[in-house]
């Protein structure tokens, strides 16, 4: 029966209506744990997102992993149940519990039945206040770890992104791979994670959201018994990186018959005046897909790559304009310059007022479409509280964006495109350029 309930209730919830008109209120529980809830009585289901700020980069320099090590295990055993028994009784409670990590968060996403909350909660609070970290269960998941690691070894896209962000960011955490190294994680103890899971799993970095069948009092209870025994107070944050970005190519010999680009400048953070008008201008420049310069210019016009975008990056200790394409050796030089050529041709002409109306109606046309149930509502409120957004975004955003004008994007165009710090990190055997 519980079962046939999540079915019907997951197939209600895909089929809500996409809705951009939601309304959130801001809960405070008896304990002091604040979180932001959406209502939603019609269907008994609740959705539930935790956010733990800090994430991968609180690892130190000789112990990178532990933090992504320990988030694998907590659903590997917690207080009397080992793996198999956590597992059958997430099963018969017809809940789902996922556990992620990010450079700047650890992440837990809970749906669960009305009818089988108070168990559900209950199962979810042995995990993350007593996760058992059993020896055989640390060999499994490092085990799986290591072999995703090795894989990256090979994996030109991998090698990019790793020899980019040493690259970018020097020694702060950022600059080493979240997952850690083969030497770095083989040589992780049971006390370095029952440390890290100390460190990350605080109440001073927590932000939750709840959307579904549960009232204001049911979740601040529920936060309490759920959260309140975790430690106050987890590991400082890392301060700021300082990005470095020297113009150049850097090529990393790989044979591959295409090499794969990373490229990067200063971005922009979001709570800058000047955000939607970046926003809307990377849009137009190489993050509106097919209708993108980039894309026109250089896999329409020129037939140098299947696919190339762009995207602003807000991460909490740095800000990063990124892109990324793919190319032929013979042709990958041509479409850096490319590259080049339409990163300064939008600093020096700016875009037409054809091309922001264009951008706009698509920005705020398929804004509602994100809003699709349960689960992506309550991911996208926990994602707006760590970006500092205010609580009524949701229904202010779409004005942001028709408020930028075609004098705002072009002036942010002139003050913030950068094309002699556009940094690239070349993987293959590109023909025409070195180091």
């Amino acid at each position: 029966m519980i079962r046939f309930a999540i079915a019907l209730a997951a197939t209600l919830v895909l089929a809500l209506p996409a809705r951009a008109g939601v309304e959130i209120n801001e809960v405070t529980s008896p304990g002091g744990i604040t979180a932001w809830l959406v209502e939603e009585p019609s269907i008994p289901f609740v959705a539930l997102e935790l956010r733990f700020r800090g994430g991968g980069s609180l690892d130190a320099p000789d112990k990178r992993g532990a933090t992504s090590l320990m988030t694998g295990l907590l659903e590997e055993g917690a207080g009397e149940m080992d793996a198999r028994e956590f597992a059958r009784a997430t099963e018969r409670l017809a809940a789902s519990f996922r556990y992620d990590v990010s450079d700047d968060a650890v992440s837990i996403s809970a749906k669960f039945l009305t009818e089988t909350r108070d168990e559900a909660i209950a199962l979810l609070r042995e995990s993350l206040i007593a996760p058992r970290f059993d020896p055989d269960a640390i060999d499994r998941v490092r085990g799986q770890m290591l072999s995703s690691i090795r894989s990256d070894e090979k994996d030109p896209r991998a090698i990019a992104g790793r020899v980019f962000d040493a690259t970018v960011y020097g020694d702060h955490p950022y600059g080493t791979p979240l997952d850690g190294t083969v030497d770095s994680v083989s040589t992780l103890t049971r006390d370095d994670l029952i440390a890290a899971h100390r460190s990350a799993l605080a109440r001073d970095r927590l932000h939750v959201s709840a959307v579904g069948d549960i009232t204001a009092d049911e979740l601040g209870t529920l936060l309490d018994r759920l959260l309140g025994d975790l430690p106050e107070v987890g590991a400082d944050l890392p301060g700021p990186a300082t990005p470095r970005f020297d113009g150049g190519v850097e090529v990393v010999d790989f044979d591959t018959p295409q090499s794969v680009v990373q490229f990067a400048q200063p971005g922009i953070d979001f709570d800058h005046p000047d955000y939607f008008a970046a926003y809307i201008l990377n849009h137009i420049l190489g993050g509106g897909g097919f209708e993108s310069r980039l894309m026109s210019e250089i896999r329409e016009k020129r037939g140098l790559t299947y696919g190339i975008y762009s995207y602003l990056v807000d991460k909490d200790q740095a800000d990063l304009w990124m892109g990324s394409v793919a190319s032929s050796n013979d042709r990958v030089a041509e479409a850096i310059e490319a590259v080049r050529a339409e990163w300064t041709r939008a600093r020096d002409a700016g875009v037409t007022a054809e091309e922001l109306d264009r951008a706009k109606t698509y920005l705020t046309g398929s804004y509602p479409l994100r809003f699709d149930g349960n689960g992506p509502i309550a991911r996208i409120m926990v994602a707006m509280q760590m970006s500092g957004m205010p609580i009524d975004y949701i229904a202010t955003r779409n004005d942001r964006v028709n408020a930028v004008t075609l004098e705002d994007v072009n002036r942010v165009a002139r003050e913030r495109i950068d094309p002699e710090r556009l940094s690239f990190v070349v993987v293959g055997r590109p023909q025409g350029l070195s180091n």
